[in-house]
């Protein structure tokens, strides 16, 4: 009852935004909330897909019509210019699937229930495929800061541009690829190792036609894209009004929307005793991002003339990201979980929160010029080995 009186919210939301014109503050606040009961819908039409296919593949559907919302809002701050955004974005949904959702799931699993147990396989394989995940994202990094020594940079800054972009494009491809096989690994030549425990289960309340399932996922998806385009139009100056900058917006606040549906659905099924099928969501969206829908951002940055490598240059993102393979195996490993796991995780979750709240990006990397002090003229000097160094004015120089 109470997620369909929240369907009051697109209209609303919808009207504030092309009829009356509001405050980006407004369509900004409507059209999250607009977002919560189309996740349960989406969560709903799920459930019903996986009744008739499968837990396994019903979860797949779940996190990638989940990520399909975030996909679209990433497109639309893509083509906005700001880059930085949606590398925080995909950051943030890495740690919010893996931290946040799991940690909700299994805390709300828990009431009334000692423990819950899993496929240790099934999580045995999903670990694997998280530090994947973090080698992957590191070494493009790596590269960065490899480049930027004076033994190793050739050419100057526009050349180490183009070798990242490079070896970005050749990363996105590998992980696509990779994705892909993992796919037909789980869902076919080991389909039997992968089946979850809870697949022979019966569903409860009269099964929905296949037809209206999939009418819902796609009319629920569509219109979570449309409340997102219409979140990530209203970012800029939503985060200029509340004091927040565009950076702690995308890695905390659209991280959270994007992956609204995959919350729901996750801590749904773990309160119906399917802790697996939560699982699966919460990693299952995790590996997505990161092995999937990042590298098919890289791709399309390039023919929106846009283009996105895969170096997160920001040491408190990598750490942010080493520390979900490190959480997630060291609670999952065991095949069972209990509600103080689950408190754990969201620990975590809150301090990565927290160290991103006070962080300072430079104007231009996602912090507001209001919040900028006095700039100071400043000297380029050519490096000796390529590039350029930034100095400080003489007129700004203490005498």
């Amino acid at each position: 009852m109470v997620m369909n009186l929240l369907l009051i919210f697109i209209p609303i939301s919808l009207l504030l935004e092309y009829v009356f014109r509001a405050p980006p503050l407004w369509i900004f606040f409507t059209a999250t909330v607009a977002i919560i009961p189309l996740a349960d819908w989406l969560r709903k039409a799920t459930e019903q897909v996986a009744a008739r296919a499968g837990q396994t593949i019903g979860g797949l559907l779940n996190v990638t019509f989940g990520n399909l919302a975030e996909l679209i809002i990433a497109i639309f701050v893509l083509l906005g210019g700001n880059i930085t955004v949606v590398k925080a974005q995909i950051t943030g949904s890495i740690i919010g699937n893996a931290l946040l959702g799991l940690g909700l799931a299994i805390l709300i699993g828990s009431f009334g229930r000692r423990r819950q147990k899993f496929s240790g396989e099934n999580a045995s394989q999903l670990n694997s495929m998280l530090f994947l995940v973090v080698i992957a994202l590191l070494i493009p990094a790596l590269f960065d800061y490899t480049e930027r020594l004076p033994a190793f940079t050739a050419g100057g800054e526009v050349l180490r541009q183009n070798l990242e972009e490079h070896l970005s494009l050749g990363v996105a491809i590998v992980l696509i690829v990779v994705y892909a096989l993992n796919l037909v690994y789980t869902l076919v030549t080991h389909k039997d190792v992968f089946a979850l425990s809870e697949e022979g289960e019966e569903h409860h309340g009269p099964l929905w036609p296949v037809w209206r399932a999939g009418a819902v996922m796609v009319g629920a998806t569509a219109l979570i894209a449309l409340e997102s385009e219409m979140l990530s139009g209203a970012l800029e100056a939503t985060s200029s009004t509340l004091g927040l900058s565009p950076f702690f917006l995308g890695i905390i606040v659209l991280a959270v929307v994007g992956n609204f549906a995959e919350y729901i659905a996750g801590s749904y099924f773990a309160r119906q005793g399917k802790i697996g099928l939560a699982i699966n969501i919460a990693v299952g969206a995790t590996i997505q991002v990161a092995l999937f829908t990042a590298p098919l951002l890289v791709l399309i940055s390039y023919f929106i003339g846009r283009p996105m490598n895969l170096v997160f240059s920001s040491p408190l993102e990598l750490v942010a990201i080493v520390a979900v393979a490190l959480t997630v195996t060291t609670v999952t490993k065991d095949g069972e979980a209990t509600w103080f796991e689950g408190v754990l995780l969201l620990a975590v979750y809150l301090l990565l929160a927290l160290a991103f709240f006070f962080v300072t990006p430079q104007e231009g990397e996602g912090r507001p010029a209001a919040l900028q002090g006095p700039a100071s003229p400043q000297l380029l000097v050519e490096h000796p080995v390529g590039g350029t160094l930034s100095i400080p004015h003489p007129a700004r120089l203490p005498a």
